[in-house]
């Protein structure tokens, strides 16, 4: 291949973290999710687990073991949903600050074996293996096994011409694969495969396609371009045309600089804005203070806050502001996101407010005096009536 990419997914990454900290509870169908009330507690010095039954709330499920996932739960699907396909599954909550950490390890592992990579998230990566001398399959095992030893996880690895087949066929064998493919692979690999499969592809241009009698990637491909074109636009037709048949020109870029830095996050119950004021208050002052600490963290200021809100009915709503100076101070952060809350009726219950910064500016030297101690958020600044 001119070309040589792999990319490498960690399996079932959170639940794997779990694992090593409750190896009691390999091999058994586990939930991550839950919030701190699902946190295990000791029993006679033996810990006790929480399970799905019963569960009530808006939590959904950030991943699940193979064996949970046997049973239908997947990524993204809410909890009661999940307690209804396996009552019986252990429900743990999240906790990031470990996954953080294993992240870092697993990536400063691959960087020391294969250094060109593209971070493409907590736990996946692209590898530029062009320029290797070493054998591919051995140099993939290689970075297996580097993996494994520096964090005691496995990893799937797909090797292809080009980034969108490399991340289809890591997904191919797992877990713990190892998967190669060529151009010559994409028929009988490739097309058999549903068009969700392909990564920018999601569920409402899935079920587009469907309605158009397009169900897998080999459909796809057999689709005529000025028909995608007609139904899709004229990128994204031409998007789908390429993607079909493997064809994706996108470099692997070692640093790619952030668009934006948000922190959102879904109620367990519905919101009233003047109801639920101090609780609402909370979490806006949290929102915009851990929005700072991430900017502050990569070295960015913003110049353009914004705010997200979704109601009960699941109508969404976004708000931004441009401020005259870029800023990473928590309290001008909060101080801009209330100016775009007085611009949203706020009559309906919340179920989601997130704070988004962008228009970004790297500036490493950057130092904040902190948040401000602010109160509950002024009704004022809530717009009611």
């Amino acid at each position: 291949m001119s070309r040589c990419v792999a990319h490498l997914d960690m399996d079932a990454f959170y639940a794997s973290v779990e694992l090593k900290r409750y190896p009691q509870l390999r091999g058994l169908p586990v939930v991550i999710g839950g919030s701190a009330e699902q946190q295990p507690e000791l029993f006679n010095g033996k810990p006790r687990f929480s399970k799905l039954k019963g569960y009530a709330g808006r939590g959904v499920v950030t991943t699940a073991t193979y064996e949970a996932r046997a049973f239908g739960v997947s990524s993204g699907m809410g909890l009661m949903k999940a307690a209804q396909l396996a009552p019986e599954a252990i429900l743990l909550p999240a906790d990031f600050s470990a996954y953080r950490r294993y992240s870092n390890l697993f990536k400063a592992a691959v960087a020391s074996v294969a250094p060109h990579i593209e971070d493409r998230g907590i736990d996946e990566i692209y590898i530029d293996l062009s320029d290797s001398a070493e054998d591919i399959v051995t140099l993939a095992r290689r970075t297996k096994q580097a993996v494994r030893e520096s964090t005691g996880l496995s990893c799937s690895i797909g090797v292809a011409p080009n980034k969108l087949l490399a991340k289809i066929c890591s997904d191919l064998e797992k877990p713990d694969g190892l998967t190669l493919l060529s151009m010559a692979d994409v028929p009988a690999r490739i097309w058999p495969l549903p068009v969700r499969k392909i990564n920018g592809i999601g569920p409402k241009a899935n079920q587009k396609l469907a309605a158009s009698g397009i169900f897998t990637i080999g459909d796809l491909a057999q689709a005529d371009i000025a028909f995608l074109q007609a139904r899709f636009g004229r990128s994204n037709g031409s998007w789908l045309y390429e993607a079909s048949r493997g064809i994706d020109e996108r470099p692997v870029v070692p640093h790619a600089e952030p668009r934006s830095i948000s922190r959102e996050t879904t109620f367990e119950r519905d919101l009233h804005a003047r109801r639920d004021r101090p609780v609402l208050s909370e979490i806006f002052t949290g929102l915009c203070a851990g929005v700072a600490e991430d900017l502050q963290r990569k070295g960015y200021t913003a110049r353009t806050i914004g705010i997200k809100l979704r109601y009960e009915d699941f109508r969404t709503v976004t708000r931004d502001i441009t401020l005259p100076v870029p800023t990473a101070d928590a309290a001008a952060i909060r101080k801009a996101a209330q100016e775009c809350l007085r611009r949203v009726q706020l009559e309906k219950k919340l179920r989601l407010l997130g704070v988004r910064a962008s228009g970004l500016c790297s500036d490493t030297a950057l130092q904040s005096p902190g948040m401000s101690q602010q109160g509950e958020l002024p009704l004022a600044a809530l717009n009611l009536q």
